[in-house]
């Protein structure tokens, strides 16, 4: 089993690895009149991590509500 976990460990850096060097084209983002170039991959490796952030932030606040919801009151 862990050579199983192994060579998904290493096909999965792979693919990482192989998506950074065939997307190292500079892209251009701006902001108002702020403007800041980076390579595409670190653009879209950013954007996956604020959507974990503020994904993970969301489901959180959900079960809070429906925890509240559901909570019986004496």
């Amino acid at each position: 089993m862990r050579l199983i976990y192994a060579g998904l460990i290493v096909l999965l850096t792979a693919a990482v690895v192989l998506f950074k060097f065939q997307n190292l084209d500079s892209v251009t983002i701006s902001l108002f009149t702020r403007q800041l170039s980076m390579p595409a991959s670190f653009l879209i490796f950013i954007v996956y991590v604020l959507g974990m952030i503020t994904g993970g932030a969301l489901l959180s606040l959900l079960r809070t509500w429906v925890h509240g919801a559901t909570r019986r009151r004496h």
